[in-house]
């Protein structure tokens, strides 16, 4: 049995002051000794009186009181009270209120419906020590990333067993092969942690320190997150510290008193979700959030946090009307509470781990998003670039025949894309409520669309910056992501759903093994254009840089359905440019027109450079050329 310890004075200090990162070892509920019984310890400092209801006493209020200390702190052992336990909160206000309370730093809660918390250990023996050793490389701002989105209730269900979603250990066995084979370098989760209603994808969060108990135990997720760790694959939690649901059993309105929300609802409230704000204004809660953090990453050893919504915590009148917020003390919009605690967070977790990443999706132009805190900075490691997927997808989305009137769609993201340290998402955010799916948002005939979403994901993966798809996308699903469906795995083998997972793979691959592909990718050193201006043609061509001045890579994309016979572009080195990628190559589903292998240069000059290619552009398809050396 784990040894459990009390709320001592220096966890008082600290977690007022905001400051605790280890909460969960002192609060919540922890078996102790040698099977005697649970020790239980919640934070409730309005509450008249705080007691342990169970099925070890029938739920019966008062049975089995816990006594107050100090910093709010109600804690008490409970003899005969084992791991498996179901058990919450009866909690008293000073004021009149009664609820009964899941416990905020439950290990594992009841599956929904229930909302019972559920007494539990997180002892495991970890086996991905050689990942952990080596992760630094693989979560280096240098590193290639290739993120595989996964909502884990919906990438696949077991048609024979009422449909039903598969558990942490099943994903273990069918999810870990497959992100292996695709060549995604990193998984990202939609969030895990426990949340009482499954339509919000786990964005509405009550266990802010358990996984939800739908797919099994804390150790089954364990043994997932170790089973990728074992297979070379990093880790990405989602986590939302931006705002929790008002579900009575959860932490709203804690113990008659607004607690770990503020009272005013101006402050308080979320106006599009319903749904409570985090008063980051208050050390007790601020030690909650940084203590949730840091549990994912100890416990769980994730390799990345993608916060979401960072936007909403930034202003005080995100989403709101004109006196519908309260301005800070200098009168503006800006929320210091919540910028402080970014700030703070972000330093406690690359402090303690400096081999992780934190990922911000942030959707407005907030300055140094992903810059150190010493510098001025919110100090996460990468920012969803919202911008260049929004504007990429409304230029895809246009009938060629007018993509030239909107050719500043793709030119503009060269303009900032180094001024953050980017990630490019195609989430889920894109696939659901009327969006379309990706492959239905593309016009023209059926084989157009395909050919449409071979270009964009090559585009994409040209671009400087890492790579995010949301599962679905790499087989060319027709209908949108429904969270309570799957994914159709009846694509998996038909043509040219078959031949656009394969490219998927294939540019995974390339992105990983060309070094100017993935060097300095967050320095605008490794990014020229070729040709920016010919919006006519519908044709963009820019250069990729390593770290040699022979290490280059050529991109010509054709958002055409036109092929461009002898299409010209300047160079700036003489030799042989190999053809190492084309997204109309027949294996891919396209019409096969290419360049017989590569292209030598001609000693024409063009576009300011002393070399010239002379390519033969496919339509709607993106060719990469590499500068092979001599």
């Amino acid at each position: 049995m784990a040894h459990t310890r009390h709320f001592t004075e220096t966890d008082t200090h600290l977690f007022l002051e905001g400051t605790h990162l280890k909460l969960s070892d002192v609060l919540g509920a922890h078996p102790a000794g040698k099977g005697e019984g649970t020790q239980f310890a919640v934070w409730a400092p309005n509450a008249k009186s705080v007691s342990v209801v169970g099925t070890f006493n029938g739920w019966r209020p008062g049975a089995t009181p816990l006594s107050p200390t100090s910093a709010g702190i109600w804690q008490g052992f409970v003899p005969n009270v084992f791991r498996g336990t179901s058990y919450k909160y009866h909690v008293e206000g000073r004021n009149g209120y009664v609820a009964e309370k899941a416990d905020p730093f439950g290990f594992l809660h009841e599956t929904p419906p229930g909302t019972a918390s559920v007494v539990w250990q997180l002892d495991y023996e970890w086996g991905d020590h050689e990942w952990l050793s080596g992760r630094k490389d693989a979560n280096a701002l240098e590193a290639p990333i290739s993120i595989y989105e996964v909502h884990l209730g919906s990438w696949r269900r077991k048609a024979d067993h009422n449909n039903r979603s598969l558990s942490y250990r099943e994903l273990a066995s069918e999810l870990v092969p497959y992100v292996k084979e695709m060549g995604f370098t990193h998984v990202e989760f939609l969030p895990v942690m426990e949340h009482p209603f499954f339509g919000s994808w786990g964005y509405q969060i009550t266990g802010f320190f358990a996984p939800t108990s739908r797919y099994g135990t804390p150790q089954d997720f364990m043994a997932l997150i170790d089973s990728f760790h074992r297979n070379g694959i990093g880790v990405i939690l989602d986590w939302v510290p931006s705002h929790f649901p008002n579900d009575e059993h959860g932490l709203g309105y804690f113990d008659g008193f607004h607690e770990y929300e503020p009272a005013d609802p101006r402050r308080g409230v979320h106006p599009d979700w319903n749904s409570f704000i985090f008063n980051y204004g208050r050390g007790e809660v601020r030690s909650f959030l940084l203590s949730s953090a840091m549990f994912w990453l100890d416990k769980y050893h994730a390799d990345a946090l993608r916060m979401d919504a960072v936007a909403s915590m930034l202003y005080l009148d995100y989403s709101r009307k004109p006196g519908a917020w309260i301005p800070n003390e200098f009168g503006g919009r800006e929320n210091l509470d919540a910028i402080g605690f970014l700030r703070r967070l972000n330093e406690d977790v690359y402090r303690a781990h400096p081999d992780v990443q934190t990922i911000a999706e942030e959707s407005t132009a907030w300055p140094m998003v992903s810059r150190p805190t010493y510098v001025g900075g919110l100090g996460f490691g990468f920012k969803w670039d919202m911008g260049w997927m929004h504007d990429t997808l409304q230029y895809m989305e246009q009938d060629p025949l007018f993509r030239k009137y909107h050719h500043h769609e793709l030119t503009f993201r060269a303009i900032y894309a180094f001024n953050e340290n980017f990630i490019l998402p195609l989430s889920h955010d894109e696939v659901v409520y009327g969006k379309r799916s990706l492959l239905a948002k593309m016009p023209g005939d059926n084989w157009q669309k395909f050919a449409n979403l071979r270009l964009l994901f090559a585009y994409m993966y040209a671009q400087p910056g890492k790579k995010l798809l949301f599962m679905g996308a790499e087989l060319g699903e027709w209908s949108e992501w429904k969270h309570d469906g799957t994914l159709d795995w009846s694509l998996f083998n038909v043509a040219p759903h078959a031949a656009l997972r394969l490219l998927v793979g294939d540019l995974n691959a390339l992105y990983r093994a060309d070094s100017s592909l993935r060097t300095c990718e967050n320095s605008p050193l490794s990014f020229e254009w070729i040709d920016v201006h010919d919006a006519e043609k519908n044709v963009l061509s820019f250069l990729r840089k390593g770290e040699s001045e022979r290490q280059l890579t050529a991109v010509v994309c054709n958002f055409s359905p036109v092929p461009r016979e002898n299409y010209r572009i300047g160079v700036p080195v003489k030799g042989f440019w190999k053809e190492v990628l084309n997204t109309d190559a027949r294996q891919y589903g396209g019409s096969g027109r290419g360049n017989f292998g590569g292209l030598s240069t001609v000693p024409i000059p063009l576009h300011g450079r002393m070399h010239s290619l002379t390519v033969h552009l496919p339509p709607l398809a993106a060719v990469y050329f590499r500068l092979q050396d001599t």
